[in-house]
């Protein structure tokens, strides 16, 4: 394979590329899907295909294809330069790169339980028993969605730059939502798990267990009464933080859209948060769901630093955005240059060979500090605590969203009755001002994340409290 990349990426350049690069990939894919006890969808396959990007007179040149071959890749590569041939007039700021230093390696995931060595039938079994066990916990729960899907990925990629690497990536992930109805009320409560790690998550999130947290939340919820809306103080757990700190706060650190004019853009090495707030990106927990050796550039993952005792000190690059952002320094803010990171972070994936690489999070998290659960709760009056999410949203002005599936009052510094029906918004930046302690536990949760491709993440935290923040419910 490496022969055959080298002897493309050396036609690129006898045909006057600036720079190229060629990914070929080859994935096998099962896809499961099971409604109650039934199964809806079943999918086994494999699938191989390349993607070329070259660089030419400062614009760039895409395409993709299927079949991997020298002659197929050698016509992909000539579309991909009449591409950028084409549209190089139109170009006001040539794409320059970032530098960074070539790589030979080979890459193997670390797996405990290879999912190719499980059957099918194996894996329907397990996710029927899943089904079975929330629907038998309580005759109130009427209906379970589980999706399933783990990929077996193997990616070729090389540069003009002298860069090879073989890489695989092995990702096991499912989805469960389970919804319960009572006196006309219904409800529902989801479930995520994932691992690089092969064919584990049944073994790190047990059926029965996932099953009883699922149960538990919906007959809660059942139960439960509506929020007072307001202003509030607030504990947030690690995974209502996760989903905060990927949300609100990680996309505004995606360098690609700091530069298109979100409000981060202003607030380079500028104070963003409280004190007490470490935000970062890390491409480099061992067995987490956003977690890998090489980014789709070639750039080795890395721990990303984001935001530091509160003040904003770099974003998430790839090699395109780093070189604007170190223009841009150098230009309007010189005095940040060393302060501020605009070094490529290895940040740029892809989903597949059908795209080109966009910068995207790996695992996103606040960093634990010293204070105990109990301390950030007991000298709360009355306020909420926020326990698991349940979706969220956000905008490049920092304004977002967050759902809330299972959340208490604290009343007198305990943690009270059940609330159903949350919701907690607000501005991103002024949310973390408001940030007055943070715990010392810390968890990871995996996740996917849309942005014109589907990408696999993680995030989490500890747990924190805010002085207050926006919640709706009754007035």
């Amino acid at each position: 394979m490496k022969d055959l990349i080298q002897d493309i990426l050396d036609k690129a350049l006898e045909m006057g590329a600036q720079y190229a690069e060629i990914r070929i990939e080859d994935r096998k894919i099962n896809i499961f899907k099971i409604k109650n006890l039934n199964v809806e969808n079943s999918t086994s396959g494999s699938e191989k295909g390349a993607y070329i990007r070259v660089l030419k007179n400062g614009a760039w040149g895409l395409a993709s294809t299927t079949t991997i071959e020298k002659q197929n890749l050698t016509k992909t590569m000539e579309t991909a330069l009449k591409m950028a041939q084409g549209i190089s007039n139109l170009v006001r700021n040539p794409v320059r790169l970032a530098e960074v230093k070539p790589v030979e390696d080979k890459v193997y995931p670390k797996i405990e339980k290879d999912p190719r060595n499980f059957s099918p039938e194996q894996k329907i079994e397990d996710l029927m028993e899943l089904s079975k066990s929330i629907l038998d916990f309580n005759d109130k729960i009427n209906n379970t969605d589980i999706d399933y899907a783990d990929i077996y990925d193997t990616r070729y990629y090389g540069n003009t730059d002298g860069t090879y690497i073989e890489q695989t990536k092995v990702y096991v992930w499912s989805r469960t939502i389970a919804t319960a109805k009572s006196n006309g009320l219904i409800t529902s409560a989801r479930y995520e798990v994932g691992s690089t790690k092969g064919y584990v998550v049944w073994d790190t999130d047990p059926i029965s267990e996932i099953a009883e947290t699922l149960g538990k939340r919906l007959l809660n919820q059942l139960k439960a009464k509506a929020p007072k809306a307001g202003e509030w103080p607030a504990v947030l757990g690690p995974e209502v933080v996760g989903v905060f700190t990927h949300e609100a706060f990680g996309h505004l650190g995606e360098a690609d859209l700091t530069y298109s004019g979100a409000v981060t853009l202003q607030k380079l090495g500028q104070k963003i948060a409280s004190e007490h707030v470490t935000i970062v990106d890390d491409g480099t927990v061992e067995g987490a769901f956003g977690s890998f050796v090489y980014d789709d550039e070639g750039v080795k993952t890395e721990k990303t630093v984001l935001v530091e005792n509160g003040v904003l000190v770099g974003l998430m690059y790839n090699r395109e955005y780093a070189a604007k952002f170190e223009d841009m320094l150098k230009l309007n803010h010189p005095n940040l240059l060393d302060k501020f990171n605009t070094k490529p972070t290895g940040n740029a994936r892809a989903e597949n060979f059908r795209f080109p690489p966009i910068i995207r999070m790996r695992n996103t998290y606040i960093e634990p500090r010293d204070y105990e659960f109990e301390e950030l709760y007991e000298d709360i009056k009355f306020g909420y605590y926020f326990k698991a999410f349940r979706g969220g949203q956000a905008n490049v002005d920092g304004t977002f969203q967050v759902g809330i599936q299972e959340a208490y009052e604290i009343v007198n510094g305990e943690i009270g009755e059940p609330i159903r029906n949350v919701s907690i918004s607000g501005n991103t930046l002024e949310t973390l001002m408001l940030v007055e302690a943070v715990g010392r536990d810390f968890k990871l949760h995996p996740g996917r994340c849309g942005k014109g491709q589907t990408a696999y993440v993680g995030d989490g935290g500890p747990h924190i409290r805010v002085k207050k923040i926006k919640v709706g419910g009754e007035s």
